[in-house]
């Protein structure tokens, strides 16, 4: 049964169906889910919400007949039933986890070839069985959102399908923490952006291994695998609402133009719309064998070009917030006329991220690597705007950032 009560009345054990007013006065990204934080009460309190929407079937209610014992017995239920609680690694700088990221990048992505290939041979797949590299991806995402991300984008023609998939794992890890969802929802977030791509399995490879631009009919190969993977988990048993719908409906837009379905706005659920940006930007950041791909902040650039009619803008602009507007890896110009390689964002402002300036636009010649703090007070170097490599001749960027300082 849905309630409304007044927000002073809310307690430990409720469950939030709906908080009343403005989205944009929300001080949660989710609405419905059980308190069982008192700092979740006082920043509902404190936001100025008046009322909420509790339901009494999935948590306590409001009823003032029932006595404190009772409530307090519901509550310790709750409680008891929730996940618990883990502990998260300390945060350390890109140089000091480039080097734990890589061992996880190229396990995982072992890990993700083995399961396809099991399931080219007709194995069904084990959800359980990847929860450990999910919780390591997840770990070195946390020590350095940057690191793993970045290094995920540096792909060749035989392991591209495998290491987006954990690129993609990673990028939804890092923009669930940015919009507030508790740990055990961030690594089905993470799940979901592992097995996204999973149909790709019944694919042919050399169409999707193709060198080069897909024919139509090609295309129409590579996009039913989508459906292709919803029935890999179907036939599973074991997947849930959230991976059934990432995997099927990953390539939907809001205006309705994706497929297969053709699902607008709020059709599409939450974690598919954070798949659909996640999967997006790591596509268009990695070297392709026909095509390189672009530069971080240039893709940032574009996709905020097509957000309009192709990503939830909420969620976009969260995206933005967890992984810079220069991300990691990410060509930049300074004021001084160095050009520098982003290594760190910064918690103060998107817009002064820690760098690593290498060579002179003036005398176009590499000069002594400096590591330089932008954030850092009294520091007068500033970002001028993003560069091309190309354009001054410099060859693998990534060797830049992804050695230690």
């Amino acid at each position: 049964m849905l309630k409304k009560i007044n927000s002073e009345k809310l307690c430990l054990g409720m469950h939030i169906h709906e908080l009343c007013g403005s989205w944009m006065s929300h001080p949660f990204w989710r609405t419905k889910f059980v308190l069982k934080d008192p700092e979740d009460i006082r920043r509902i309190l404190e936001s100025g919400i008046k009322e909420v929407w509790i339901n009494t079937d999935k948590g306590l209610d409001a009823d003032e007949g029932e006595t404190r014992e009772q409530v307090s017995a519901a509550v310790d239920k709750v409680l008891s039933e929730a996940s618990e609680r883990i502990e998260l690694p300390k945060q350390v700088t890109l140089s000091e986890e480039v080097k734990q990221a890589a061992k996880t990048c190229n396990k995982a992505t072992e890990a993700v070839r083995s399961m396809f290939q099991e399931m080219r041979m007709g194995k069904a797949v084990s959800l359980k069985a990847m929860n450990d590299f999910v919780d390591e991806i997840s770990s070195s995402v946390h020590r350095n959102p940057g690191a793993l991300i970045s290094l995920a984008r540096l792909k060749t023609i035989d392991d591209y399908t495998y290491m987006h998939s954990v690129a993609v794992c990673g990028l939804m890890i890092g923009l669930g923490r940015q919009m507030g969802f508790e740990e055990a929802d961030v690594r089905e977030a993470g799940r979901a952006g592992l097995l996204h791509d999973i149909g790709k399995s019944k694919l042919p490879m050399k169409v999707l291994n193709k060198p080069g631009k897909l024919t139509d009919d090609e295309f129409i190969i590579i996009k039913a695998h989508s459906r292709e993977g919803h029935q890999i988990l179907e036939d599973g048993k074991d997947a849930n609402d959230t991976l059934l719908n990432v995997c099927l409906h990953h390539h939907e837009k809001i205006d309705g133009s994706g497929y297969p379905h053709r699902l607008k706005g709020g059709e599409i659920s939450l974690y598919t719309k954070m798949c659909a940006v996640c999967d997006v930007y790591d596509a268009i950041t990695s070297n392709r064998p026909y095509k390189m791909g672009w530069d971080p902040s240039e893709s940032i650039q574009k996709m905020t070009e097509w957000c309009d009619g192709h990503f939830d803008k909420e969620v976009f602009q969260a995206f933005v917030k967890c992984i810079g507007i220069y991300p990691t890896g990410s060509l930049i110009r300074l004021s001084s006329g160095r050009l520098a390689v982003v290594l760190d964002q910064s918690v103060k402002s998107l817009l002064t991220p820690t760098v690593k300036a290498f060579f002179s636009t003036r005398t176009k010649t590499y000069t002594k690597p400096e590591i330089v703090d932008l954030a850092r007070h009294g520091t007068l170097e500033k970002i001028m705007g993003a560069e091309e490599a190309a354009k001054w001749g410099i060859k693998n960027l990534h060797e830049y950032w992804a050695q230690p300082a």
